[in-house]
């Protein structure tokens, strides 16, 4: 398409139209490992003692939204990180919780796919309910992914992942405070092409994807992608023999391009999802016999927890399964005037999500506890941009408008026998309904209130709208000196509702009523059962674990306003070397606890100061970057563990209100002293702690560390052989490393920190990934051998304290073992 607009137009438009990635398909910047050139290029060798000063500045080439213009990766001033495809297929990685590790910073938990948690310097929210909205941005092509059910979904015909650290509310709008994640896929062209990949590995995994880019005519073009990943599973459940850790997603993506005219161009695209697999296992932490009638010890003692890294998984999980539907399409058309461009983005996302999971991690029926999340969502967005540039400055502009309705419902399943274990452990009350059952039938009477089944559920519905109004200025100072200066106005509606129903417990209350009705020497039953016993029945008749305002529906609604400034001064000292100054601010809407009737919580705003350098050294084909960051984050939201919420003992999760402040530092560098060999590191430092908190305990959390490593980092190379067997080898080793957790007061209790004799949760982390690839030249077939977390590091991630305080039952999520296989590639 021969759109009529200068250079810095035409890179500024995906700007506006795409988000910050969108510009990256002006100038791409290669990522650790990979290739500068293009992968389709032709292989050129470059003599090893002479290098190319060109490969070097193909290092920094790289265009990002913040600046709305066309820029080497040395002259953007904001943090960020790059993932390409190259890199995706070198690290074998099928979504982005399985190569988060690569990025100093990130954290993705992928372990519950339809509820993963996202972290970025420091800074998530860990709850995953309708009620509160994410700290970290996902955008797909440019369309904000609101909730956690539809934001972590397998990567299908990716064109490059672009993370950009710290507040990116300017441009990308609300709930960015800590950072975006912009996704970009590939767009359909004009050349006719399709492309298979095929991988086996251990655990019976094997994974599939093609895709075909068909020119309809000089106008006209269709992309088709399609996924399938498939695997046994890692663990086998020693009680039923189900296996755990197994892939099974399927995914399709078709996007349609039509150059309407020579000026205007009109891009759909669908996409859809199919996950359906078992949920995260949950390792029991207490030696316990086969006897599933026996109580573990009460309470539990850490010195005695067995290593979950070599003990048995025991889930019982009636209804144990994570599965999930999406689909989403969006509509861009964009035209270009001789004045500047214009897009309008007009997107829908649907979802449903269903994640029941064992939490005591045995398979006693006197412990029984599982828990359900059931999400349905539907969301609608539109947004207009518009774009220009003139001598004195470079704009953007625009308003959006996005709407939500999501349901939620949060389920506990259990039973009358390991209620009879909670009445015993948190009550000191015995076991009443053994005590009774026993009774009755030393009578004759054949009554049993045991093994029945017993369910509490808080049913939520969501409705929000969010309105946006953003401009943003880069004003050309002098040749050297660029002022950038952004404002965002947002305005959140939300209307939100709670119903915590009746518990459900169909079995007991017939036994129940049948002691009322039945009659011995005509009296009641129950009527001779002693005051101690009826006493116990009458609790039972209530709900035990959501025990606040139950069947009576509670609504309210609320508005946020918030102005999300953004001032950016950079100099170019030379055209290699450019250092900036910059200050923004983020902002999150408020919301409520889907599982605490009545809450609501205020907005989440940070403060980010932040001063940086870029720079190529072409004579040494290097690239360095570093900055150092502080920001202030106030009213951040966590939801917690707090064993004593509802004042009966039983564990309940809150959200706490905290205040964070960080100071960091990240460094990252490129270097290619031949053609041949690549090498690259990025480490990042952070020293985050709270200025006001208070834990679960009551413990004032003000100057303690909120849990956030010190130094994490990468570092890697790459080595190609030219011409063996008419083709390149290229060897890849890739090195990622965590630091441990720094504890706080509260970290026990919430499960992220704990030292047994046998194991150890919070400590340092460490992965190795690498890849043998032989490919021809064109890259029109090639075969791999890859291995992920070759040595085999294994780690106890967290513990499960959701029934530690009532039944003795710890449990353990821990990570999955190693990862190899080969994998096949043909390209037409």
């Amino acid at each position: 398409m021969n759109m009529l607009q200068r250079p810095l137009a035409a890179c500024l438009r995906p700007l506006l139209f795409g988000t910050t990635t969108g510009l990256l398909l002006c100038c791409p910047l290669p990522a650790f490992g990979a290739d500068p050139l293009p992968q389709d290029a032709p292989a050129t060798a470059t003599p090893a003692t002479r290098p190319d000063p060109n490969k070097a500045k193909q290092l920094g080439n790289v265009t990002v939204t913040a600046q709305s213009r066309t820029q080497e990766m040395e002259q953007v001033p904001i943090p960020l990180q790059i993932i390409t495809a190259k890199q995706i297929e070198t690290l074998a990685a099928t979504d982005l919780s399985k190569m988060s590790l690569f990025v100093p910073g990130l954290v993705v938990d992928g372990s519950q796919p339809t509820q993963p948690n996202y972290q970025l310097r420091g800074i998530s929210t860990s709850d995953f309910g309708i009620g509160t909205e994410p700290a970290i941005g996902v955008y797909v092509d440019g369309v904000y992914a609101a909730r956690s059910g539809g934001a972590l979904l397998a990567f299908n015909d990716i064109q490059r992942i672009e993370v950009l650290k710290g507040p990116q509310g300017t441009l990308f709008g609300r709930n960015a405070a800590g950072g975006a994640i912009s996704i970009v896929t590939n767009e359909p062209s004009d050349k006719f092409e399709g492309k298979v990949v095929a991988r086996i590995g251990n655990d019976g995994e094997h994974y599939e994807n093609a895709l075909l880019n068909i020119p309809i005519d000089n106008d006209m073009a269709l992309r088709v992608s399609v996924l399938d990943n498939q695997s046994d599973g890692w663990v086998k459940d020693q009680a039923n023999g189900q296996h755990y850790g197994k892939n099974d997603d399927w995914g399709s993506r078709a996007v349609y391009r039509w150059n309407v005219t020579p000026d205007t161009r009109v891009l759909l695209s669908w996409d859809h999802e199919r996950l359906d697999q078992p949920p995260r296992p949950a390792f029991g932490l207490v030696a316990l016999s086969n006897d599933t009638n026996q109580r573990p010890p009460f309470p539990p003692d850490p010195s005695t927890y067995i290593n979950p890294l070599t003990s048995p998984l025991y889930n019982d999980a009636i209804n144990a399964s994570e599965n999930r539907q999406f689909d989403g399409s969006t509509l861009t058309v964009d035209h270009s005037f001789a004045w500047g461009s214009s897009t309008s983005t007009t997107a829908w996302r649907h979802f449903n999500t269903f994640n029941d999971e064992d939490n005591d991690g045995t398979n006693h029926i006197v412990t029984y506890l599982d828990t359900a999340n059931i999400e349905h969502n539907n969301s609608w967005y539109q947004e207009f941009k518009l774009a220009g540039n003139s001598d004195l400055l470079d704009w953007v502009s625009g308003v959006s408008f996005y709407s939500e309705q999501a349901r939620q419902t949060s389920q506990t399943n259990t039973n009358t026998d390991s209620l009879d274990t909670l009445a015993q452990n948190v009550d000191g009350a015995g076991l009443p309904l053994t005590e009774i059952s026993q009774g009755l039938q030393a009578l004759g009477l054949p009554f049993n209130l045991l093994g029945d089944p017993w369910r509490e559920q808080i049913s939520n519905d969501g409705n929000t709208k969010s309105y946006a109004a953003f401009g943003d200025l880069i004003w050309h100072l002098s040749d050297k000196l660029d002022l950038t200066t952004g404002l965002r106005y947002t305005l959140d509606e939300k209307k939100f509702s709670w119903y915590n129903a009746p518990r459900q417990a169909a079995a007991f209350d017939q036994t129940v009523e049948a002691l009322q009705t039945n009659q011995v020497f005509g009296i009641p039953i129950y009527d001779l059962l002693p005051p101690q016993a009826q006493q116990a029945l009458g609790v039972f008749g209530n709900n035990i674990i959501f025990p606040n305002a139950v069947g009576i529906p509670v609504q309210t609604s609320n508005s946020w306003h918030d102005f999300s400034p953004r001032v950016v001064l950079d100099y170019k000292f030379t055209p290699n070397l450019m250092a900036y100054a910059s200050v923004t601010k983020g902002y999150k809407a408020g919301g409520y606890n889907s599982l605490q009737v009545g809450s609501l919580y205020a907005p989440e705003k940070v403060w980010n100061y932040e001063a940086g350098i870029k720079t190529v050294l072409p004579q040494y084909n290097l690239l360095f970057n570093a900055s150092v960051y502080h920001y202030l984050y106030y009213n951040l939201q966590s939801s917690v563990l707090d064993p004593n919420t509802t004042g009966s003992g039983i564990p309940f999760y809150i959200v706490s209100t905290s205040n964070q402040e960080a100071t960091g530092v990240e460094l990252e560098a490129q270097w290619q002293p031949t053609d041949a060999l690549r090498l690259n590191f990025t480490g990042a430092y952070i020293d985050d702690t709270y200025t006001k908190g208070t834990s679960t305990s009551g413990v004032n959390l003000a100057g303690e560390p909120t849990g956030e490593p010190f130094f994490s980092g990468t570092a890697g190379l790459a080595y190609t052989w030219h011409d063996v067997y008419n083709g390149d080898l290229e060897f890849d080793l890739q090195y990622a490393y965590r630091g441990r957790t720094r504890c706080n007061d509260d970290s026990q209790v919430q499960g992220t920190c704990l030292v047994t004799p046998y194991f150890t949760i919070g400590g340092s982390t460490q992965r190795t990934d690498g890849r043998l690839d032989w490919h021809t030249p064109g890259n029109s077939w090639g075969v791999g051998l890859f291995g992920n977390n070759i040595f085999n590091k294994r780690y106890v991630v967290s513990e499960g304290n959701d029934s530690t305080n009532v039944f003795g039952t710890p449990y353990a999520t821990i990570t999955s073992p190693r990862v190899w296989g080969v994998e096949f590639r043909a390209k037409f």
